[in-house]
């Protein structure tokens, strides 16, 4: 089942839509921006971080990583009927090149394998390294967001530039303040152990039902938790959408509601809003479809946690192209999603450059992206999808539409 064609919108991305803002409330009331602009800092928590031994930078690119927590304290937010254990369930790092030409988002799999390192908790003393593997997202109970980025970076070698967490509720908020997003289900989604049921179909749905979207992880792919991490992708890319149409870029409350709900109880490093408002304005010139989402190669084949996943060969790869700030390179395009192709999985920005660019960067590496390694997933065989994407058969697997 396919989603709807959306119409261009070249030049705008999601680090935009903070300076728009603020540009479209300052044209109805400087004290209007002043007031709202000192009421979106008093919404942010600065957590004190401390991190040791940390990677060097080589480069002038920004990382910023993105945690989401599994708490259910919100109203609401127990859609899934887990209790939540102070994890983090989301774990995305988004790369933003020196040049500002363009951006990829990493997924790290919340059940990956990992020898978690040493961290530190805000007065310094030091959390001792885990003995055996354990599952990503412990290092967020463990330590919280300090852990989680001295395990990052000490794993990878990646320096992290900036931070930010976001809980349940913040997200349905986001989604309720942009008057609800496109999803496209493939088929009835029926999961009766997190009572999650959502119909199939192509349709905008509220907060609620886009959180539901968001976690729902049984009676769908197996239960297997990359693929959910890929739907969250896609998700991700239909908030990205939905914030920069027209007519929510010409209304300036909108735009408020959703900066409110996006910085309430944001844990960040960002100093103020104004900071996030500077990486905006340095990355307008970002087409949507220059803005990759990926997932860190991964296999179901590993002992090491139960349940867990593991990282294959290549991720090495990967973390080398972040550090030495380099575009994605085919074998990992190849298992992509970009922030303007449609919920159906059809390009929605049809400014073509990019969409060929991608295409002739595929062309010639069918054979590598069959590894494994391109598509990083079990189910390696395939052949790539010719737009540099994801397959049918990947979409297929993670409940998207193709």
């Amino acid at each position: 089942m396919g989603g709807r064609r959306r119409v261009a919108r070249p030049g705008r991305t999601v680090f935009r839509v903070i300076l728009a803002s603020l540009t479209a409330l300052g044209l109805l009331t400087g004290l209007g921006v002043v007031l709202a602009y000192q009421n979106w800092n008093g919404n942010l928590e600065h957590p004190t971080v401390v991190g040791k031994n940390r990677p060097k930078k080589k480069t002038k690119a920004l990382n910023i990583l993105v945690m989401g927590t599994d708490t259910r304290s919100c109203e609401g937010c127990g859609i899934d009927s887990e209790a939540g254990g102070g994890l983090s369930d989301t774990t995305i790092l988004f790369h933003l090149s020196a040049d500002r030409t363009f951006a990829y988002g990493i997924s790290i799999p919340r059940d990956t394998a990992v020898m978690r390192p040493a961290c530190y908790r805000s007065d310094g003393s030091e959390i001792p390294a885990a003995t055996s593997y354990e599952k990503w997202n412990e290092a967020y109970q463990v330590g919280g967001p300090g852990c989680t980025r001295q395990q990052l970076e000490q794993l990878t070698g990646v320096p992290v530039d900036r931070f930010v967490v976001v809980d349940f509720g913040q997200f349905k908020d986001m989604v309720n303040a942009l008057d609800g997003v496109e999803i496209c289900v493939p088929q009835d989604i029926d999961d009766t152990t997190g009572n999650i049921h959502l119909k199939a179909g192509t349709r905008e749905v509220d907060g609620t039902e886009a959180l539901a979207y968001a976690r729902v992880r049984y009676g769908i792919s197996g239960g297997i938790d990359p693929y959910r991490t890929r739907r969250q992708q896609a998700l991700i890319g239909a908030m990205i959408d939905k914030a920069l149409t027209a007519g929510m870029v010409a209304r300036p409350d909108k735009l408020a509601s959703f900066i409110s709900a996006a910085t309430t109880k944001l844990q960040t490093d960002f100093k103020s809003v104004a900071a996030m408002a500077k990486v905006a304005a340095s990355a307008k010139g970002i087409d949507p479809n220059d803005i990759k989402f990926i997932t860190t190669p991964w296999t179901l084949d590993t002992d090491k946690v139960s349940g867990g996943v593991e990282w294959l060969p290549s991720v090495e790869r990967l973390w080398q192209l972040v550090i030495d700030d380099q575009p994605l390179t085919p074998e990992f395009v190849a298992g992509s999603i970009n922030a303007g192709q449609s919920p159906g999985g059809g390009s929605g920005a049809a400014s073509g450059k990019a969409s060929e660019s991608a295409s002739e960067s595929a062309s010639g590496s069918a054979s590598e992206s069959a590894s494994g390694s391109a598509s990083a997933s079990p189910s390696g065989g395939e052949t790539p999808d010719p737009s540099g994407g994801l397959s049918a058969d990947e979409r297929a697997a993670a409940g998207l539409c193709s």
